[in-house]
């Protein structure tokens, strides 16, 4: 990752703050983006931060802009802001909470997409990758907002392969599984569905996702364009070096 630059959404905690520290342990100019002040994380790590909501065209726009301003171009989108919230029946869900809910989980994937693939087009390459879940293929009680953003941001990052593997692009997904970030404390609290039950001994530590999101920008991963990569494979956690 020497000398690449990195932009990665949602990094004010979990996934995203993790994968900003390996991206920079790898060598990366990392940016890391959240709508909250995420320039103490930027300093660690001897990168740039940007305050933006995802769901905002503009803003993203803007972002990317800013990023090219400063390093000339973009290599490596991560796609990871996400809510779960509103967990809830959806005979008794909250329009405007789901509404959210879908403007950071799907319109903030396709506002990013939107924004990199032309810089990323321009020059001949270029990774983005979205953090995808189970639940974008398993409809799951209570998430309804959630299944059906992760769902469509699958499709998304099917689409974007499908257009433009051609121009040198890789365009893929990560599929976790269980995190031990606050997302599965809101869960745990919900008391709906069988994940709110898992004890949280068993969830993967965020380091573990942020390990494969490195690997996935290599040649290693090529096999899994268009589509996500699962955590859960064992395979895969060995590929990474996470298990031996």
């Amino acid at each position: 990752m020497q000398g690449r630059v990195v932009l990665i959404t949602g990094a004010s905690r979990g996934i995203g703050a993790a994968a900003a520290r390996e991206f920079a342990a790898a060598g990366a100019q990392v940016v890391v983006l959240a709508r909250s002040d995420v320039s103490e994380l930027a300093a660690e790590i001897g990168g740039m931060a940007l305050r933006c909501d995802v769901g905002d065209w503009a803003q993203m726009q803007a972002a990317v802009a800013a990023v090219v301003g400063r390093y000339g171009r973009l290599d490596v989108l991560i796609n990871n802001a996400g809510v779960i919230e509103p967990i809830a029946h959806l005979a008794d869900a909250d329009p405007t909470a789901f509404a959210a809910a879908t403007d950071i989980n799907l319109l903030g994937v396709f506002h990013g997409m939107r924004a990199a693939l032309p810089v990323m087009k321009a020059q001949g390459a270029g990774t983005i990758i979205t953090v995808s879940s189970g639940a974008a293929v398993n409809p799951m009680e209570g998430w309804g907002a959630y299944c059906s953003s992760k769902a469509g941001a699958l499709m998304l990052t099917r689409v974007a392969d499908l257009e433009e593997r051609a121009q040198g692009l890789r365009v893929l997904g990560l599929s976790p599984g269980t995190v031990a970030t606050d997302m599965q404390v809101t869960i745990k609290a919900s008391g709906v569905n069988p994940v709110s039950q898992l004890d949280f001994a068993v969830h993967i530590p965020a380091d573990w996702p942020a390990k494969a999101l490195v690997w996935m920008c290599g040649p290693a991963a090529d096999g899994w364009l268009g589509r996500d990569v699962s955590l859960r494979d064992e395979a895969v956690r060995k590929a990474v070096g996470l298990i031996a």
